[in-house]
């Protein structure tokens, strides 16, 4: 039986607290979130507030039970020495978040705590990418994952979607996914209904961003990209502390970035694409013409290419070139402290990986070549994951659906 460790909290099956959207709120919160435990003090330096403002804006979280803090001292606001600091810390069990993955061929969901830790997972099979069909599957898994335990049912009120593509976050709407073949799908409206939580949409890769922003690999960075390498080419920008998505919602598509003068047409309709070169099917399409069998997977791709098939050693190489090239014209725009790497194609990363350093050295301008390239595998569960971290983002949305 799940006991709460916070005895003052409501009870369980009380509706759950709606903390303000005001930016103070916004900036306290994510600060207590991504850099706990931290001082009032330190969260005064960090976000330009008042000590007094700290001190009354984290009060109705600790009231709710959202922040915890330490036994010691009254305010926590260091003004000489030996004052008390009383850390804020959040309190993770007080509300979980289902995040959920689509691909092209199965839905993965998990639960996390406030702080996006994985707490339980599921897969299911897709047997269809009919939108319908694939609303289905993943109401199923909700539900599934919501009755593993009586706090899920009733301390999770949101639902966080990862999708491939072109999505409208403000209204749920996935304007174009090319692996689902989807267009103009009102996903959040669907799943909204259809489980009754709070549903927010996002980019399956700008979701992953959010993750490692707050958690991962970006934590701490003012300003990294990450880039996905497998059956599309995905990106994501962090900028000044924040996610750049545009004013259309495309910003940080990197695989869309033409790097070819070849005819070489994209999903998209463009030509030139980094796709068209370096996503896991471009490169089976090159191998297999390489070595004229039509019938080559990724798999045996991979295995040609490691025992020295020419055909198939110049298809990574290729590829490698175009992301060092893409992956510098970032680094040269954007400036970011870092680029993450990461996808489900970084099994056959050590094929490229010296191609993509080369040519990302030789076109980064100046300074520029100094950003870090980050290699991090990591599986679908951490993409539904990130999922779950954008409809935390979300609690302070007041557009969320």
């Amino acid at each position: 039986m799940y006991v709460s460790a916070m005895p003052h909290l409501r009870a369980a099956t009380d509706a759950l607290w709606e903390p303000s959207t005001n930016p103070a709120s916004v900036a306290v919160f994510t600060t207590v979130l991504t850099r706990q435990p931290v001082s009032r003090a330190e969260i005064a330096r960090l976000t330009g507030l008042s000590g007094a403002g700290v001190t009354k804006t984290a009060r109705p979280f600790l009231a709710a039970g959202y922040f915890t803090e330490s036994a010691s001292g009254a305010d926590g606001i260091a003004s000489g020495p030996g004052r008390p600091t009383s850390p804020l810390a959040i309190h993770a069990d007080r509300e979980y978040f289902i995040g959920v993955k689509v691909t092209g061929d199965e839905v993965i969901g998990v639960v996390t705590d406030l702080r996006a830790e994985v707490r339980t997972a599921a897969h299911r099979p897709l047997e269809s990418t009919e939108p319908g069909a694939v609303a289905d599957a993943i109401a199923s898994i909700v539900k599934d994952l919501r009755g593993r335990d009586l706090v899920y049912q009733n301390r999770c009120r949101s639902l966080g979607l990862a999708v491939a593509g072109d999505v409208d976050r403000r209204t749920g709407l996935v304007r174009y996914s090319p692996f689902l073949d989807w267009h103009d799908i009102p996903l959040g409206d669907m799943l909204g209904r259809a489980t009754g939580l709070t549903t927010v949409v996002e980019n399956d890769v700008k979701a992953l961003a959010i993750a490692e922003w707050w958690f991962g690999e970006g934590a701490g960075s003012d300003s990294f990209a990450l880039v996905t390498v497998g059956s599309g080419i995905g990106g994501a920008l962090m900028l000044n502390g924040g996610m750049v998505a545009g004013s259309y919602g495309v910003a940080g598509e990197i695989g869309h970035l033409p790097v070819s003068g070849e005819e070489a047409v994209c999903q998209c309709g463009g030509r030139g694409c980094l796709e068209t070169i370096a996503s896991e099917r471009a490169i089976v399409a090159r191998v297999r013409d390489g070595v004229g069998d039509p019938d080559l997977t990724m798999t045996e791709a991979v295995r040609l290419a490691r025992d020295g098939d020419p055909a198939a050693h110049a298809a990574f190489d290729e590829a490698g070139h175009a992301i060092g090239l893409a992956l510098a014209t970032v680094a040269t725009l954007v400036g970011p402290e870092l680029i993450i790497v990461s996808g489900e194609g970084l099994a056959a990363y050590d094929l490229f990986a010296d191609q993509v350093q080369r040519t990302f050295t030789a076109n980064a301008f100046g300074a520029a070549g100094r950003c870090a390239l980050v290699v991090r595998p990591l599986p679908f569960e951490e993409w539904a994951r990130g999922a779950a971290a954008a409809s935390i983002q979300a609690l302070f949305s007041p557009t969320r659906h």
